[in-house]
């Protein structure tokens, strides 16, 4: 999973930036007559430049063109561009199995590079080798480590006269505090459709994993369905937080920017949002502004909350690189120490691999504390059978939020998906 934005209309809105040569809108083969070519996503700009600076200042003889395109356009491009040698030498690809453009779908069709010998390879943790590896061979570079979780403004939480809730039963207790003085616990952007998902893989991380943490190889094997397991109460939670008014009360017309936005002014207390969001609420609160961040409790047995937390921004190198050499060497960068600390200090997130000497947001403190004591639930959609599941279940929760929907309707179109092909 990773965060999107709108679509992008024209390719040339592709080329943000360039190091080393002109932006180019060519479609020549990978590496074409320029130097190597990078693609990434946009919200992953600010990290991504300043790494590629970095690897500029210790290669610099090495040219790299990097382009940015918004999730959406990625996903749908990069499997043609695979299939007509026209695709750049390193890019985006995301863990496991969530869609068009991750790890196992294009590994099966042959596109990655394996990059088991590179040195970064021995270091991926044990609980991450499932979305970063294919039959025990490492494809992509894990890069940097999310949560996702309630991110507030603690003068905002301190103004409603509330603190983080510890289980759901004070977490419904904070819903009307904030109402009481005016505001909402959460804004909520359900317009955009990714934003859908982030609720209940929160309240799910709990609600279903605690429990049942091999759920999604159930699910694979054909001996569980969404419809038979805790998901229902885990959708039930979701509809009960709306109809308690912890959300933004019309959320389908709302959009992730003005979800930001609403945290930033002091609308709403906090946003349930990927860790990368942090930046962008940080400034556009102010500097001034603390931020926090809480998993979400969905039990009244706080030892059993759990965070989804897994590795997000990751990369590839393609198998038809004819700048192979450099292209690894990047992908190395990628997974040093080095490149790690700048991507997760400018990208507010954590690095990937293990490194002790990275000093992060004081806001990640309570995703690090779950991390260390084996707390965190990969993203949901990473261990899916298929990335058709992901699109369903956007679907599904606008619907049920339109009253379109019932939970039983929500719950069989993610099974229906589940078994198509």
């Amino acid at each position: 999973m990773r965060t999107n934005r709108l679509l992008a209309t024209t390719s040339a809105a592709l080329c943000m930036a360039v190091f080393g040569t002109g932006c180019s809108s060519d479609v020549a083969g990978s590496g074409g007559s320029g130097g190597l070519r990078v693609a990434a996503s946009s919200t992953d700009r600010i990290p991504m430049d300043a790494v590629v600076a970095a690897f500029r200042k210790k290669n610099p003889d090495t040219k790299v063109e990097i382009t940015y395109a918004d999730t959406d356009q990625l996903q749908s491009t990069l499997r043609t561009q695979l299939s007509s040698g026209t695709a750049p030498d390193v890019f985006t690809v995301w863990p496991g199995n969530g869609n068009p453009a991750a790890l196992q779908i294009l590994q099966k069709a042959g596109y990655l590079a394996d990059l088991s010998k590179a040195p970064f390879a021995a270091k991926i943790a044990d609980g991450d080798k499932s979305v970063t590896q294919v039959d025990g061979k490492t494809y992509i570079v894990p890069v940097t480590f999310n949560g996702i979780g309630a991110i507030y403004d603690k003068e905002t939480l301190q103004e409603i006269g509330g603190s983080e809730p510890r289980t759901w039963d004070d977490l419904i207790g904070l819903c009307g505090k904030a109402k009481r003085k005016g505001k909402v616990l959460f804004a909520l952007g359900n317009q955009t459709p990714w934003i859908t998902q982030l609720v209940d893989y929160s309240l799910a991380a709990t609600t279903v994993y605690t429990k049942t943490p091999d759920f999604d190889e159930q699910l694979s094997a054909g001996k569980a369905t969404f419809s038979d397991s805790a998901w229902r109460d885990t959708l039930k939670q979701y509809l009960k937080l709306n109809k308690e008014g912890c959300f933004t009360k019309n959320a389908l017309g709302t959009s992730y920017e003005t979800s930001i936005t609403d945290v930033a002014q002091g609308k709403a207390v906090g946003v349930v949002q990927v860790t990368t969001s942090i930046p962008q609420v940080q400034k556009e609160a102010g500097a001034d502004a603390e931020l926090g961040l809480f998993a979400l409790p969905a039990s009244n047995a706080a030892a059993d909350t759990r965070i989804p937390g897994a590795v997000s921004a990751a990369y590839g190198v393609n198998a038809q690189s004819k700048h192979m050499a450099d292209a690894k060497k990047f992908a190395e960068f990628l997974g040093s120490p080095q490149g790690q600390e700048i991507y997760a200090e400018k990208g507010g997130t954590l690095p990937a691999l293990p490194n002790d000497s990275f000093k992060a947001d004081p806001a990640l403190a309570s995703l690090i504390a779950m991390q260390k004591n084996g707390k965190t639930v990969p993203f949901m959609d990473q261990r899916w059978p298929n990335p058709k599941i992901q699109q369903a279940h956007f679907t599904a929760i606008q619907k049920l939020f339109a009253g379109d929907a019932t939970i039983d309707d929500a719950l069989k179109s993610m099974d229906k998906a589940t078994t198509s092909q």
